[in-house]
């Protein structure tokens, strides 16, 4: 359970990120697909991360310093929370949406305490062809990353396992194994608890190392 969360930075390119070894663990996704809200949720603080209904909104490398209480109960965990800018803003210029991408590929080839990548995908949706895309490209780059499925709370049961699976299906058609995969729902609490079990879980594993 994350007990302390607190802004560090925002940087415009990874270069200018704070100069640490603590582990990162970066959230990013398409444009509204809910990243503030799950990253609030997470902290259990609502005015961490901006939230705004106008997609488009982080253009920075957001970093948060994160205090949690492992499950052993022993000295808590540090590492930061990255706030990466969405993709895919259709309203963006050109050259918005390049440097955006520059600047996404940069932090995740280039950052050394990236530890996991968590993708978010808008769990309403059909597996869209932006976000297969980029999660071959991880897979191509070798970078660790898991799914999360937000908005859970949107549609019925049977509904969002219907969506689950079909991205499944299609990742299965060229990967031989599937990432770590989590359904949340910012609104109702739900999938935060199993998100940052899976980060001790990484630390605890670092640690070990």
């Amino acid at each position: 359970m994350i007990t302390r969360a607190s802004f560090v930075i925002s940087s415009p390119d990874v270069m200018q990120c704070p100069k640490t070894n603590l582990p990162e663990y970066a959230f990013i996704g398409r444009s509204n697909v809910g990243k503030s809200s799950l990253i609030n949720m997470l902290c259990h603080d609502p005015k961490l991360a901006k939230t705004s209904q106008k997609p488009g909104k982080t253009l920075l490398i957001n970093h948060f310093f994160i205090e949690s209480k492992n499950s052993n109960d022993k000295a808590n965990d540090t590492w930061h929370l990255v706030d990466l800018p969405g993709y895919g803003y259709a309203q963006a210029s050109q050259k918005q949406r390049e440097n955006l991408r520059r600047m996404i590929e940069r932090y995740c080839l280039l950052r050394e305490q990236l530890c996991n990548l968590f993708v978010l995908v808008d769990s309403r949706h059909a597996p869209q062809k932006i976000d297969l895309e980029f999660m071959n490209w991880l897979g191509e780059q070798e970078i660790p990353f898991s799914i999360v499925f937000t908005k859970a709370d949107k549609q019925g049961r049977v509904r969002l396992q219907e969506n689950v699976e079909a991205y499944k299906k299609v990742l299965l058609e060229t990967w031989e194994e599937l990432p770590p995969i989590f359904v949340t729902s910012a609104e109702k609490n739900q999938g935060g608890e199993e998100i940052v079990n899976y980060i001790e879980e990484i630390n605890a594993s670092l640690v070990a190392e």
